[in-house]
């Protein structure tokens, strides 16, 4: 039992503090929890760019250190990895390298939340969108996770068809830029998350949705869980759901990792 994205208040748009997020875990019989919060905006000049999105940048060592207290603190009660959520900007790949590279994290999410400056959660971003626009919107996505699953820079690749979530309209959009996406994720060997908060949006269901995931364990993708968060209370949503779900399409193994090395878990 584990929950490898989790979030606090530090980014702004969530609530509780990782000690909320440690004591729900334990009350949800989690062996396991990884906290997961968004890293700041690392290229931008400002300490604390989007303050409602990411820390700042001189809180990030603050939340590195408080996450190792909380370690050493509930170490007879759960198991804590300490991770990060890192957006993936293929300009800025090389300043994230090395801001992420000064802590000791025990594995790195990369999620593509941003395309052509724009987030993708803002419901106004696809108003009168066509389908030929979508089309585009969805391929350029697909591109963009394929380039961070070739970055080396994530041991996890987050909510990889978030693209959706604003807009369901994406989920019947059929484009090979899907497929191609999956084959490069398992050519990098690159693992990806079923992430249930997709439910919380206007897409509803699990990122990915089963047919990518169904796709995913055709190429033999590997798979970790994270319910992404942003309240204690949805510390391990659907967890036992998924596992069933993952060993029904062929899935045997999940992923944990410690100090960026991959542990395989059986389901």
């Amino acid at each position: 039992m584990f929950d490898l994205h989790t979030h606090h208040e530090r980014c702004g748009h969530a609530q509780g503090t990782l000690r909320d997020y440690v004591r729900a875990a334990i009350d949800a019989g989690l062996h396991t929890l990884g906290f997961s919060d968004h890293s700041p905006f690392f290229a931008e000049p400002e300490d604390h760019h989007r303050p409602w999105v990411a820390m700042a940048k001189s809180e990030f060592p603050r939340y590195v250190a408080e996450a190792r207290r909380l370690r050493e603190e509930y170490a007879d009660r759960i198991r804590i990895l300490i991770g990060v959520e890192s957006d993936f900007f293929p300009e800025h790949a090389g300043l994230y390298r090395e801001a992420l590279a000064r802590h000791d994290f025990d594995y790195v999410i990369g999620s593509v939340h941003v395309m052509d400056g724009v987030d993708l959660f803002r419901p106004e971003r696809w108003a009168g969108a066509t389908e030929d626009d979508l089309l585009r919107a969805k391929e350029q996505y697909c591109d963009l996770v394929a380039q961070s699953a070739s970055s080396g820079l994530f041991d996890i690749l987050g909510h990889i068809d978030v693209v959706k979530a604003a807009c369901p309209d994406m989920s019947s959009i059929a484009t090979p830029a899907t497929e191609r996406m999956l084959r490069t994720i398992a050519d990098a060997d690159v693992v990806i998350e079923v992430n249930t908060s997709g439910r919380t949006k206007a897409c509803g269901g699990w990122y990915p949705d089963l047919a990518v995931l169904e796709m995913a364990a055709h190429y033999g993708v590997k798979v970790t869980f994270g319910s992404d968060a942003h309240v204690p209370e949805r510390v391990a949503e659907d967890q036992a759901e998924v596992r069933r779900t993952l060993r029904d399409l062929g899935y045997r193994h999940w992923y944990l990792f410690e100090q960026r090395r991959r542990i395989a878990v059986p389901l």
